[in-house]
This record gives structure tokens, sequence and C-alpha cells, in this order.
């Protein structure tokens, strides 16, 4: 999915930092909340919680949240979303929470996801794909909310082939939380000993966490490596006087070794992050490499028919 905005939108920050008594728990440093909606394509009405604008405080390797939904949708006969577009030098991962998505791309990978599953695309290279609403929720109608991510590639690796994975409920493990708090679907990352169920291509976190009003989780976050939460539902208290609100990121400092909540609510989150890549980041519509004669070079290419045909 193309954010059309991600060198523009305005988002709001407060940048106080917070620290808790824990001298190993994550400071928040930042709580973002993304600008109003806009449409991406006719199927995705989405705020844009993070991009990849110069200056901004970021969740390296991560380089874009999109937030679509929840929105009601009439039954139709024309599927609705995105037509086909390119992408070079990440990668985009879907995360489905209701309704359902269907997806083929240039390098013949193609499939359906629905409530609970996630497509986690490398681009790599280049690849041109489409996103739209499957025929059948187009059929039926109903509600649509999910969230995608753009993960940053390593320089080393913006040109390799482009990979899809498409992570079904199923697949993906879920871990209880102590005292009854919660649970933990663990799509990227381990904890404890359970491996999340996607493949990366350097060490990345990403999971959907349920915290039950009054619980508490400690989550683990290596010394060093980016952290943030993203609330879809509910209130989580951040430190003593620090709170984060359903359509809220909070960003984390790197150091510690993991980040305290307590949930004020019920309340439905993911948790992200990663090893920084601290590389250079040079970012113009659908692509994100390093250098600004890269991107031209994309450009030349997707002119050139590198990136394949949709058919």
């Amino acid at each position: 999915m193309t954010n059309s905005t991600m060198t523009n939108s305005t988002m709001t920050d407060d940048r106080r930092t917070d620290r808790t008594e824990n001298p190993q728990s994550k400071a928040w440093q930042t709580v973002r909340k993304g600008p109003s909606r806009h449409w991406v394509g006719d199927g995705f009405p989405v705020a844009s919680v993070l991009s990849p604008q110069p200056g901004r405080d970021g969740v390296d390797p991560f380089l874009l949240m999109d937030h679509a939904g929840p929105a009601e949708f009439a039954p139709a006969e024309r599927p609705r979303g995105v037509d086909s577009h390119p992408h070079r030098g990440f990668e985009t991962v879907t995360v489905v929470f209701q309704g359902e998505l269907e997806h083929r791309d240039s390098a013949g990978n193609s499939g359906s996801i629905a409530a609970g599953d996630v497509q986690w695309m490398t681009a790599g290279s280049g690849v041109l794909h489409e996103e739209k609403h499957s025929a059948e929720f187009t059929r039926q109608g109903g509600v649509l909310e999910m969230v995608q991510l753009w993960v940053n590639l390593p320089a080393r690796d913006k040109m390799t082939s482009p990979r899809y994975q498409e992570l079904l409920a199923d697949d993906i493990p879920t871990v209880p939380l102590g005292d009854g708090a919660g649970q933990i679907r663990l799509i990227a990352g381990a904890f404890g000993e359970v491996q999340g169920a996607a493949t990366t291509v350097t060490p990345v976190t990403l999971w959907d966490v349920r915290l039950a009003a009054g619980g508490r989780a400690s989550l683990p976050s290596p010394e060093g490596h980016s952290a943030a939460v993203y609330v879809r539902q509910g209130e989580l208290r951040l430190a003593a006087d620090s709170t984060v609100a359903a359509g809220e990121l909070a960003i984390f400092e790197r150091s510690g070794s993991q980040v305290d909540l307590e949930a004020l609510a019920d309340s439905e989150f993911l948790f992200l992050g990663g090893e920084p890549l601290d590389e250079p980041i040079a970012a113009h519509g659908p692509f994100v490499m390093n250098t600004r004669q890269e991107i031209v070079q994309a450009i030349d290419d997707l002119r050139a028919g590198r990136f394949g045909t949709l058919g």
C-alpha cells in the first residue's frame, strides 16, 4: 500500500521523557498521535502514525505505520483497494484485525488474508503488487481494520530477490502473560523460548498483545534496540503520570532491557522494535534507499519495466 502523504503528514508529539523506577526499563521519549485519516486508493482510510520524515524520531528499522479503519464498507460489485504500484528497498507487513484482503505481485505470489492473518512481503530489488478487498468481503461488506508497516532493509540487502510470507492466524504462536494478565501473538521475534512466525532479514520484534485492565507486562527489548507501542484499543500507563491511549504511538529510548506497561483498561496494542540499522535513508514515494542516486535508479528501472508485470 502506498502512502502518498509520507513526507508531509502532520503529527503531534509530546517530547517529555519520563523514567520509571526500574533502571532496566526503557524510558519513553515521545508519544505521537497520527493525523486525521486520508484515503489510500478507494479501500483504505488510514492514519499514518509513523513515517520516514527527515528529523523525526523513529523506530529504526521500522519506517512507516498506517492504521486503516476500523471502517464499515457496504457490499459492492467491484473490489476496492489499491491497484498495481511498485516498491523497492524495504518490506511491507500487513496485519489484519477485521475484514479480508487479497494480494498479488509481479514475482508470482498471491494470497488472501483475514482477521488474525499477516502478510510479510520483502520487496527487495523491486516488485509490483496490488492490495484489494477480497471477493467475498466485497460481496458481503463489513468492517475492515488493518495495520501496515514498512520495515527497512540494510544497504547490503536492498537489492535482494523479492519474497512473500503468508502467516495465517494458526501459524502465529501465542504465549500467555503471567497472572492471567493477557497474551502475546508472536508475529516476529522470540519471547523466551518461543520463536515468532516470520523470517526476518535483521532482528525485528512485532507482537500483537492483549492486556486486561489492571494487568502488567514487562516486555523484553535488548539494550540498544528500538522499541515502540501502538495502542489500537484501551489505554496503557507508561510511567507514574504518563499514559498512551488508543490511536497513539509511544516511542522508547534505546537504553534499557525491557518495556514496562500497565493496562488502565482492556487494551490491544502492537509492540515493535528491532536492531537499528543507523544507515542513511533516502525515501521517495514507494522507494526507500540509502542515496538519492539509488532513488533515481529505481525510477529508471521502473520505467524500463525491470520490476516485472502484473497480468
